[in-house]
């Protein structure tokens, strides 16, 4: 068992619970949390619910098993506050795109200029969010990543694939400008 680092409480269906910290960087592959717990690093936290539980596994990842899960039926009217939390996220992931993509560009052009793009789209290729960069890239960026979708088929995409395109029929604009396109589920 990992070393506790700390506590807080956190709500929880109605009512607080105190909740163990532990740093993810103490963890070892095998080893396993039971929720409710939070794990931290200097990036990000997860939190692990009550009747839950976590285990690193070989490859460092974090595998999150809920114990005695049941499917609900999703209500598909529109919460504005979920609405606006959801928004916010995906926003975040796309700046967070750029940030990481500035930080570790050589050239001058995408890290002093900012002359690229950063988006979320949805598995039918229609635009999520998109980070305020350069957002002329955002009308072919959206064409390049249906035509991957619609030539490769969506069953055939995976996680871990990296596609590369600037080919005029597949949505290219610009000969120099390039749209990477990774896939995840």
């Amino acid at each position: 068992t990992p070393l506790q680092k700390s506590t807080t409480t956190v709500f929880f269906d109605k009512q607080f619970v105190k909740v163990g910290i532990y740093a993810f960087g103490d963890m070892l592959p095998g080893q396993k949390l039971v929720g409710p717990a939070l794990l931290i690093d200097q990036n990000s936290s997860i939190l692990i619910e009550p009747q839950s539980t976590a285990r690193i596994t070989d490859t460092g990842d974090v595998e999150i098993v809920i114990e005695g899960a049941s499917e609900k039926n999703l209500d598909t009217d529109i919460d504005p506050i979920h609405l606006s939390i959801f928004s916010n996220r995906f926003m975040s992931i796309a700046e967070q795109m750029g940030r990481i993509l500035q930080r570790t560009a050589i050239s001058t052009n995408i890290k002093e200029r900012l002359d690229f793009s950063c988006a979320l789209f949805a598995p039918d290729g229609g635009l999520i969010a998109n980070a305020p960069h350069i957002p002329v890239h955002l009308g072919g960026m959206q064409y390049t990543v249906k035509f991957q979708i619609d030539h490769r088929g969506l069953e055939n995409i995976k996680d871990g694939d990296v596609y590369l395109a600037n080919h005029p029929i597949a949505g290219g604009c610009h000969l120099p400008d390039f749209t990477v396109i990774t896939p995840v589920r």
